[in-house]
């Protein structure tokens, strides 16, 4: 079967390696998706080798070790619902649109403005964009466009926002309530008695779907003290599901702590460093 490269994308074959020498980000990834199919359909799995802009963000750790590990710690429990979101906070949408080539497609982002800029710019790869950091009420009409899960309503101002703002053409904004679990200070979410009161409101919202729970636990270097946060929510989550039948995600657990998380009940892990190395400094909100 002969592959060939769309307009503007530069091969060379060699063996079973189709090599991509130039491919500008503007003709977009998927061209580079329907080539690599092409070729792996081709030469029965042959490789592709990503261009520059594709492979300047090695992650520090290959998405399939990582992906290996969440199914490892879930298989010890006998589970198989766990969820990997790649935190691609202050990440450049290329290094995006690379583990996107390698089959992740959810994706963790803490700013909305910088976070819109990048969504817009992969539309077309149809990813699935979860928004993990603070939202300020300002900036609720675009997380609740340009989103497809809000992981961080804390107070009740915020539901009748992102109901407004939700455009009728997509399909109800996922929601989950931030707990502050360890009651920090530095931290945002709400204490743990306000979770139905939360939750009630946002049920009554035809444009927001309740789906659960998230919460960042204090990192104590004791890991009884973490096992406990874990275990907390948990707890929570299970009193959430007897009043709300639909919650089905309980989003904890980070890329140092995920294996603990899971033990706990974790249905998401929210992993960064360990895929993309070292976050660079934070954008604006």
């Amino acid at each position: 079967m002969p592959v060939s490269a769309p307009a503007r994308l530069e091969c060379a074959r060699s063996d079973r390696t189709l090599r991509l020498i130039a491919a500008p980000l503007s003709v977009g990834i998927a061209a580079v998706s329907a080539v690599t199919a092409r070729w792996k359909e081709a030469t029965g799995g042959g490789t592709l080798a990503l261009p520059f802009f594709l492979d300047r963000h090695v992650p520090a750790s290959s998405l399939q070790q990582i992906l290996d590990a969440i199914h490892a710690a879930a298989a010890e429990h006998a589970r198989s619902d766990v969820r990997l979101l790649a935190v691609s906070k202050t990440k450049p949408a290329d290094a995006v649109a690379a583990l996107a080539a390698q089959g992740q497609r959810a994706f963790g982002e803490n700013y909305v403005q910088e976070a819109h800029t990048k969504i817009a710019a992969l539309r077309e790869l149809g990813l699935e964009w979860h928004l993990i950091g603070h939202l300020q009420s300002n900036k609720a009409d675009i997380a609740s466009q340009y989103f497809d899960w809000v992981q961080t309503v804390d107070r009740a101002k915020l539901i009748p926002l992102l109901a407004r703002y939700r455009p009728d053409d997509r399909a109800p904004l996922n929601v989950l309530i931030q707990v502050n679990i360890d009651d920090e200070d530095s931290k945002y979410g709400c204490a743990p008695d306000a979770i139905d009161r939360l939750a009630d409101a946002i049920a009554l919202q035809p444009r927001l779907q309740l789906r659960g729970l998230m919460a960042i636990p204090a990192p104590f270097p004791d890991q009884a003290r973490r096992v406990s946060a874990f275990a907390r929510m948990q707890d929570l989550f299970a009193q959430l599901q007897q009043r709300h039948r639909q919650v089905d995600t309980l989003s904890m657990g980070m890329s140092a702590d995920f294996a603990e998380a899971i033990a706990a009940g974790a249905t998401m892990v929210r992993v960064g460093t360990a895929l993309f190395g070292a976050r660079a400094p934070a954008a604006s909100a």
